[in-house]
């Protein structure tokens, strides 16, 4: 997953990618690849395709450092949408190159399937680190809530609250809208 980042890191990132250092994208590479490249493999389970799809991203980055808005979230939140969109409106022009409808039908479900996984991944990357550390324990690590307040010293209420939010957060995953596709 990838690394948090302060928000005056965020801003300061920003600033240098405005005055063109390159140095800065190099650390934003760095630092997000992984992710964006997990982001875009999950919708588009191509290689190739994946692998334009992160070069494209930093690419927007780079010629578009003032999209990012400090104030609407993280870069890291920010970065992770936009390999969302770019990696679906890639695998939405190669639906359209397809030639039968059947063929066009089974890859639009997969592609629903992909991008609720891509969507799920967005939201555990772009949720405030309490609820993905309370997510993480709890999937991943199989504790209970019980166990998991321990380990982060907090109650046994806290703990349910951030796996209720957290859950509730993941579940909007699931939410598909036909313009996604």
């Amino acid at each position: 997953m990838a690394h948090e980042t302060p928000p005056c890191w965020d801003r300061s990132t920003a600033q240098r990618l405005e005055r063109g250092e390159a140095a800065a994208l190099a650390e934003l590479y760095d630092r997000f690849a992984s992710l964006v490249y997990g982001i875009a493999q999950r919708v588009l389970n191509d290689e190739n395709a994946t692998a334009r799809v992160t070069r494209e991203v930093f690419a927007v980055i780079w010629e578009s450092p003032r999209d990012f808005a400090p104030d609407t979230g993280p870069m890291r939140s920010w970065i992770a949408g936009l390999a969302h969109r770019l990696a679906v409106q890639r695998l939405r022009a190669d639906l359209d190159g397809r030639a039968s409808a059947a063929e066009r039908a089974e890859a639009a479900e997969q592609a629903r399937a992909a991008s609720t996984a891509a969507r799920a991944d967005y939201i555990v990357t772009a949720m405030p680190a309490p609820l993905r550390e309370a997510l993480e324990l709890t999937r991943f690590q199989r504790r209970d809530y019980r166990r998991m307040a321990k380990r982060l010293g907090i109650t046994e209420a806290e703990a349910r609250r951030r796996l209720r939010l957290g859950l509730q957060l993941l579940s909007t995953a699931t939410q598909y809208d036909a313009e996604d596709l």
